[in-house]
């Protein structure tokens, strides 16, 4: 493995509480589950965790309650090998998601309330200037206030540090981002909200990621679950197939497996398309496995699926 540099995430810690169905219940109807798992979660976490699963150099700054959920946390990143920065705070619960899987297709539907994760602000990125700007890569999303996103990324791009965004949840976000962008990652539906159109066909999937690079990123990643993913820059664009580890079980956390896997391969110096290659290999294990960050594969078995392919 190559010399790598370190990989500073900012993000939200969440108790994952996830349910299979055959369907999510109506207003007023109870349906019976077929399983239930409770374990960690939230985008920044996942990446985190995936990450150094994936053999990155981790810190993850958040926050989180002085509470079971907030031991969960931190158990889960000794586990992992993740450096945590993370306020722990009294009064305050620490984040918790609801996340629906289809108990047939594995597909999800999830309702995040970020809790302690939510006041996170300028002051947590500002506590952690010096790291932010001696790291190799700072990766951020929105499950956080936009605000401290926007600060992180402004630090580290002022330190040349590379950065990497994943604007999810979907949002409005302003022109200003995407500046800040060496490489934003939306899956479809975030990259639809964002261009204001629909991703379907292979040419609106195209259009969508160079009109992110028109408003200033450096690169576009536009992740597209089984089908894999588009990269694109001003001058160039190109669709990297996704990978088939087994049977899909379970497609939370997929874009956040992806993500941590990419960020460490760059953060070794692959360049974007074989990095992206190593985030879709990250990504087809992780989907074949329940959960979020439980599901997150080792090193040995991302090159294992790199190396049989």
């Amino acid at each position: 493995m190559s010399e790598k540099g370190r990989i500073v995430i900012l993000g939200i810690f969440a108790a994952d509480t996830a349910y299979k169905a055959k369907r999510l219940p109506h207003i007023a109807e109870t349906l019976m589950g077929s399983g239930f798992t409770l374990g960690p979660g939230g985008k920044g976490s996942n990446q985190a965790i995936a990450a150094a699963k994936a053999g990155g150099d981790v810190t993850f700054i958040s926050r989180v309650g002085n509470d079971p959920f907030g031991d969960m946390a931190l158990a889960a990143y000794a586990a992992a090998g993740v450096k945590p920065n993370v306020m722990r705070m009294e009064g305050v619960s620490t984040g918790a998601a609801f996340i629906f899987v289809d108990e047939v297709s594995g597909d999800n539907a999830i309702i995040v309330a970020p809790g302690a994760a939510g006041m996170i602000g300028i002051e947590d990125v500002d506590a952690n200037r010096a790291e932010i700007e001696n790291a190799a890569i700072f990766m951020t999303q929105l499950e956080q206030p936009l605000e401290a996103a926007l600060h992180g990324l402004s630090v580290a791009k002022a330190a040349q540090v590379t950065t990497i965004f994943n604007p999810a949840p979907a949002r409005t976000i302003p022109e200003s981002i995407y500046g800040l962008c060496d490489f934003i990652v939306p899956n479809e539906v975030e990259a639809a909200e964002l261009v204001g159109h629909a991703i379907e066909t292979d040419e609106q999937v195209r259009a969508a990621g160079h009109a992110l690079v028109k408003r200033g990123a450096g690169g576009a990643i536009i992740t597209l679950g089984a089908r894999g993913a588009f990269y694109c820059t001003s001058g160039h664009g190109e669709f990297v197939p996704a990978f088939s580890a087994g049977s899909v079980i379970d497609t939370t956390g997929a874009g956040d497996a992806f993500l941590g896997g990419f960020a460490t391969a760059i953060s070794e110096g692959q360049a974007p398309i074989a990095a992206i290659r190593f985030g879709c290999a990250t990504a087809a294990i992780a989907v074949t496995r329940p959960g979020t960050a439980p599901a997150m594969p080792s090193r040995a078995e991302i090159n294992a699926l790199l190396h049989s392919t």
